[in-house]
């Protein structure tokens, strides 16, 4: 269930607070294969099953960058900012991958308000996000993201 924040003084109010976190979301060979088809990144760990299974990982793994955009779909499960006309993805602070992401494990999002400043016309937050698989420990993707809020 999405955090509901009601406008930009509401978003300066959860500063430093975690906001909590997506469902669990199964990553898929189809996914990896159509991540791999548009951004031209085939490398064999990720779209060829049977030489990823004899190679580091045990089997394929999700492209990082495959699991850094799914920040978009499973934020929103996490946060929803009413009151605004428009917001927008800034960029990164940081990012790390420090574990892969194995295809079919279930991943899931968390994210935390990390600061929130005016700008001209709104707000711009920094949010941390944690990208985790399901059984493990090990963050599979931990960044922070940048938001533009607009009236």
């Amino acid at each position: 269930m999405a955090t509901i924040i009601s406008g930009i003084d509401e978003l300066k109010g959860k500063s430093g607070q975690h906001l909590g976190w997506s469902g669990w979301h199964e990553v898929t060979q189809e996914q990896v294969n159509l991540f791999a088809d548009a951004t031209g990144d085939h490398q064999w760990i990720h779209v060829d099953v049977e030489k990823a299974k004899a190679g580091p990982f045990g089997g394929p793994i999700a492209h990082g960058y495959l699991t850094l955009s799914l920040a978009v779909p499973l934020l929103g499960e996490v946060l929803r900012v009413d009151g605004i006309s428009m917001g927008v993805n800034y960029g990164l602070n940081k990012l790390r991958f420090p574990s892969p992401v194995p295809v079919g494990s279930k991943i899931r999002l968390g994210a935390t308000v990390v600061d929130v400043q005016e700008i001209a016309g709104g707000a711009q937050a920094t949010l941390g996000l944690t990208f985790e698989v399901e059984g493990k420990e090990k963050p599979v993707c931990v960044a922070e993201a940048i938001y533009r809020y607009y009236l």
